[in-house]
């Protein structure tokens, strides 16, 4: 597995399996078999609702001795209304507890809203206290984010943020790499909004190498440093997807894959209004 280094010397894998929107009652069984397969980085949060059981998945490979907890690297993120920093430090606490464990290897900011600065005197705190290897944000605008880096000690070492061929994310990069702020990407495959799984130069660059489309995607990403999240409940999606790492995209791959980008979300703009009054009431109906 390659590893990315981040901003305070931790390494991370750089490919990794998340649990978004995976049911509960699947989600034990699904890390569990990402982790037998050789994914190395779990990624949940708090909103999600499955927690408990990614701790299951993780706690039943370790038990069957597949892996050592410190071979993993286990996320989670912390939502909008557990910002303030109380609730942010209690809100550690709980994600540690529900999945079972004594410390995370990274920990985000889930949403640019509410007290975030609150919230990061939490996780640095947390941080510092060994609760958290690792710290950082998710969904900042690189303006955001070189905002939250000028003013605060401690700077973010991830943003977790929408990459995929639709929105590249090329300038945001170059961004991150000024401020020494790794990218994460979520949904490298858009969810296959635009049919992304039959597009035809993504095809035609699969056929040349004999991998899918979702491989091709996530060599992509490989290649240009960004650690990314793949999704599946079927353990076979699963390898295919962590079969990624014997071939390399030419220069010319690249470019055409570069020619996609449409520049915008396949999913919704943080800062418009509407998106906004949506994570408003999602806010408020998670604290019902």
């Amino acid at each position: 597995m390659q590893t990315i280094k981040l901003n305070n010397g931790v390494e991370m894998p750089q490919l990794g399996f998340g649990v978004y929107q995976i049911p509960n009652d699947q989600t034990s069984e699904a890390v569990y078999q990402a982790i037998k397969i050789g994914y190395r980085l779990i990624d949940t949060a708090s909103v999600y609702g499955n927690e408990k059981e990614t701790g299951e998945g993780i706690k039943r490979a370790i038990d069957e001795k597949l892996v050592t907890r410190e071979e993993l690297f286990v996320t989670s993120k912390l939502f909008i209304l557990q910002a303030p920093e109380a609730k942010a430090t209690a809100t550690i606490g709980q994600s540690l507890e529900a999945m079972g464990l004594d410390y995370l290897d990274l920990y985000l900011i889930h949403q640019p809203y509410g007290d975030i600065y609150g919230a990061w005197r939490a996780l640095v705190a947390a941080q510092k206290a060994g609760k958290l290897r690792a710290i950082g944000i998710s969904n900042f605008k690189s303006a955001k984010m070189i905002e939250f880096v000028g003013l605060n000690e401690v700077k973010p070492q991830i943003n977790q943020i929408e990459v995929n061929p639709w929105n590249q994310r090329i300038e945001d990069e170059t961004w991150h790499q000024k401020y020494g702020v790794q990218i994460e990407a979520w949904a490298p495959f858009a969810e296959g909004r635009h049919d992304l799984f039959t597009n035809s130069v993504l095809a035609e660059i699969g056929k040349k190498y004999e991998k899918s489309v979702g491989q091709v995607v996530l060599r992509w990403l490989m290649q240009r440093g960004i650690v990314a999240l793949a999704k599946s409940v079927r353990p076979e999606r699963m390898a295919e997807n962590f079969d990624i790492f014997d071939f390399e995209l030419s220069s010319d791959d690249i470019k055409k894959i570069t020619d996609l980008d449409m520049k915008e979300s396949a999913f919704f703009d943080h800062d418009a209004p509407q998106q906004v009054e949506w994570f408003m009431n999602r806010m408020l109906e998670t604290e019902k």
